[in-house]
């Protein structure tokens, strides 16, 4: 079995130099990364470590991911503002949505396989269709990327798409579908969430009257 990176490592790997791949940090905890084959280490003296295509791949894959902040990037410009150029899935509740089209799929599809190269990485013998402890700390983007990688309409604020928000539970997130079509929506998200790992089940608000997801997870 493929062994894992740990917290530590990442943190390092995502802090390695964009351009060069340039490793600094302890000697073990680099060597470490070496046989795990997302490092190597240079001949000649002094014998840096860089990061190898993997290593690379992986490293965009935790920035896209908002494993850390987007300030702790070594080329983030002290003036620059922090949230600029990260992806983020899109919710539902979004003051204004962003521009849909092609760019905007290829996004959604990076990022959902850059998710999906987590899993493989951080779960116990790398299974990919249960959701990793990223995920379990990030509910409401996880389940808004889910729903969007599968080709679900996030609420543009007119209704008629899904809306994700955090709840009073542990590991849960609410999935609403305001407006119309919420008899087809609904079902479709809880079946892209289930594809995707998680449990979904169908509730009714009580003093509304109207139908929501609530949704979680999945550990086995």
């Amino acid at each position: 079995m493929r062994k894992q990176p740990t917290a530590a490592q990442r943190r390092h790997i995502v802090a390695a130099d964009p351009v060069t791949g340039l490793l600094r940090g302890p000697e073990a905890l680099l060597d470490d990364l070496v046989v795990q084959r997302l490092a190597f280490r240079h001949p000649r003296p002094p014998r840096h470590h860089f990061l190898t295509p993997a290593g690379h791949r992986l490293r965009e894959q935790l920035l896209l991911l908002r494993e850390v902040p987007q300030a702790s990037r070594p080329e983030a410009a002290a003036e620059r503002d922090p949230s600029a150029g990260v992806f983020a899935a899109r919710t539902g509740t979004e003051a204004e949505p962003a521009p849909a089209g092609p760019a905007r799929v290829r996004e959604v599809h990076s990022a959902w396989q850059g998710l999906l190269e987590m899993r493989r990485l951080t779960n116990a013998q790398g299974e990919a269709s249960r959701p990793c402890a990223w995920e379990r700390t990030h509910l409401v983007p996880a389940a808004a990327l889910a729903l969007e990688a599968a080709g679900c309409r996030p609420d543009d604020g007119s209704g008629g798409g899904y809306r994700v928000t955090e709840t009073a539970q542990p590991e849960a997130v609410s999935v609403t579908w305001p407006g119309a079509g919420a008899d087809a929506g609904l079902p479709a998200c809880a079946a892209a969430l289930e594809r995707a790992g998680w449990q979904a089940g169908t509730h009714t608000d009580r003093r509304s009257g109207t139908a929501y997801l609530l949704a979680s997870p999945r550990r086995r």
